[in-house]
């Protein structure tokens, strides 16, 4: 009986190793499909948040040439307080003529890599926000001198 009970006892442990042994893989890439999905969607929000920065700062501007600086040094300022440093970051500012009433328009793009995390080193992610902010209808047309 004793003999029995042991072959028993050593039959399944032996099969629950081998279950462990199949289901394991899988659990980890569910795991790191997980973490993934994670840094995509934080990603997306943070181009997000660089696009409508960029637009916001460069309708402030007095000039449409001074929208664009401002609006690409405030959308990268944004970018590198989020974390998009892997030099992927496409950031363009249109501040067209920047006229009372007009429109700027920001359009950021990020790739996401995710080659740190094991068995994802081949998912790549492209990731694409725009904003268009309306330029004030009241601004004054006063530069920073005072004079108009």
């Amino acid at each position: 009986m004793a003999v029995c009970l042991r072959r028993w006892l050593a039959d399944q442990r032996g099969s629950a190793l081998v279950e462990v042994a199949l289901v394991l893989p899988l659990l980890l890439l569910l795991a790191l499909g997980v973490v993934g999905v994670g840094r995509v969607i934080q990603a997306r929000m943070s181009v997000s948040a660089v696009a409508r920065e960029a637009a916001r700062v460069a309708a402030l501007a007095q000039s449409p040439g001074e929208a664009a600086e401002q609006g690409l040094a405030a959308g990268r300022a944004v970018a590198h307080g989020y974390g998009l440093t892997n030099g992927s970051l496409r950031l363009v500012v249109d501040p067209g003529a920047l006229e009372r009433g007009g429109a700027v328009r920001a359009a950021a793009g990020y790739r996401v890599s995710l080659d740190d995390l094991p068995l994802m080193g081949w998912v790549h992610a492209d990731v694409a926000a725009e904003h268009v902010e309306r330029v004030d209808l009241y601004r004054s047309r006063w530069g920073t001198g005072g004079s108009p």
